[in-house]
């Protein structure tokens, strides 16, 4: 579905894209992890074009995403930290994006009422809590029933109850066909998400597995261990 071919990025002398190559396929939930500065938000930003490599491809069904903007429409995004205007309402926001995505005769609205937004719907996104703001991004992030979803630290700020009714969610767009990419520091979090793990370094791709590769070859039941233990071995 998306795929990355000798991708490299430079600002200045830095280079934080080091010849990515790999590929993301529908039905997969994978979880894009890495120390701060390896390279995680480029290469995410890269694939939502906000970001123009110096060279390689990037192809989101078989077709090159440079000098394109259409096949955003079929990608949710969810940022880690929501920027919006803040004298606008909950309700205002909602609006203004279905207009901007517009063509939707239906909305998936799963997580607009599971997190009842529609209480709340007069407040100015400059009262709200980081975490009511973090619901108002993932309910927008779904509502358009995208085939990809793409979820920066979606769990950050989420009470525990708001978190698992995330991962539900997430849990039933993968069963249902799509591709979900997270970026997440919690790896407690994903155990019970992802089906495959591409771990970044200092621009580099180092480990691009399934969950059940990567437990078997380490012989490792939690995620975390069985990641450090991979890494142990390649930094020998």
């Amino acid at each position: 579905m998306i795929e990355l071919i000798e991708v490299r990025k430079k600002y200045n002398r830095l280079e934080v894209l080091k010849g990515i190559s790999t590929k993301f396929n529908q039905s997969e939930c994978i979880a894009l992890i890495g120390p701060n500065g390896c390279g995680k938000t480029t290469l995410i930003k890269s694939i939502l074009g906000m970001v123009l490599p110096d060279s390689g491809e990037i192809t989101f069904n078989n077709k090159s995403i440079f000098n394109e903007t259409d096949y955003r429409n079929y990608i949710g995004y969810m940022p880690q930290i929501g920027k919006y205007p803040e004298n606008m309402s909950i309700g205002q926001i909602v609006e203004m994006m279905k207009e901007l995505r517009g063509g939707h005769l239906s909305f998936d609205e799963d997580l607009y009422k599971a997190y009842k937004l529609e209480q709340i719907l007069n407040k100015r996104m400059r009262t709200l809590s980081g975490g009511t703001t973090q619901k108002v991004s993932a309910a927008l992030a779904f509502m358009f029933n995208p085939l990809v979803y793409i979820l920066d630290e979606p769990t950050a700020g989420l009470d525990p109850i708001s978190a698992e009714i995330l991962k539900d969610k997430m849990l039933l767009e993968k069963s249902n066909g799509k591709l979900i990419l997270i970026t997440s520091h919690l790896l407690s979090d994903l155990d019970e998400l992802v089906s495959e793990i591409v771990f970044m370094q200092e621009g580099e791709l180092l480990i691009h597995q399934t969950v059940d590769e990567l437990k078997t070859k380490t012989g490792e039941e939690k995620l975390s261990k069985a990641i450090s233990t991979i890494l142990k071995a390649q930094l020998k």
